[in-house]
């Protein structure tokens, strides 16, 4: 019995997208259960303040996850996101570099689907603008939705996105979030960090 654990552990972790990250479960604060889409820069950074506040962090709690509503419906005519900037007026390079200074990690919402769940701007189509903008902004982390698909398959659209967060040169966790749907568990480790599985 032990040889075989070892045995489908080994193969799993060769199967796992070899990016350097995810060797350990990622734990850290995500603005969805608590806010929904009632988001702000105070509400982020006072989130911030209380992980560090309390120790979070040192236990290994160390992505501040910004969940969908932090962009608008439409995009730039060049196809760049545009934030919501009456919610985050400096933008999200500001509040990157907040979370950074804190010794955390800036976590970031998307949907590979034409719009999110919410209703905003998906990354469907857009993969690598969007890819190279959340680098640029300091982002460590991606949870990537699955509303609004258009019907294209799974391991195309969250393949897209992988691709386009490696070609950026930065390291960030790729959280596939496609509700375990099109038999996923079979072929998501090879795409993503880590995925839903209902």
């Amino acid at each position: 019995m032990k040889t075989y654990f070892s045995a489908a552990a080994l193969a799993a972790y060769v199967n796992a997208l070899d990016n350097g990250l995810g060797k350990a479960p990622q734990m850290g604060w995500n603005t969805w259960n608590k806010f929904g889409c009632d988001i702000a820069i105070d509400t982020i950074e006072t989130a911030i303040d209380r992980v560090v506040a309390l120790g979070l962090d040192k236990l290994g709690y160390n992505y501040i996850n910004l969940d969908d509503c932090w962009m608008k419906e439409d995009r730039t005519v060049d196809g760049h996101f545009i934030v919501d900037d009456v919610a985050f007026p400096d933008g999200m390079k500001v509040l990157g570099d907040y979370i950074h200074d804190q010794g955390l990690k800036f976590g970031i919402y998307s949907c590979a689907g034409t719009m999110t769940c919410a209703g905003r701007a998906g990354s469907l189509y857009h993969e690598e603008v969007d890819a190279l903008d959340w680098a640029s902004w300091g982002v460590d982390y991606l949870k990537y939705d699955n509303c609004y698909n258009a019907g294209v398959d799974g391991v195309t659209r969250y393949t897209a996105m992988r691709d386009a967060l490696a070609a950026t040169g930065r390291p960030i966790f790729f959280s596939m979030c496609n509700w375990g749907e099109e038999d996923s568990w079979r072929w998501a480790p090879s795409i993503a960090n880590s995925w839903r599985t209902t």
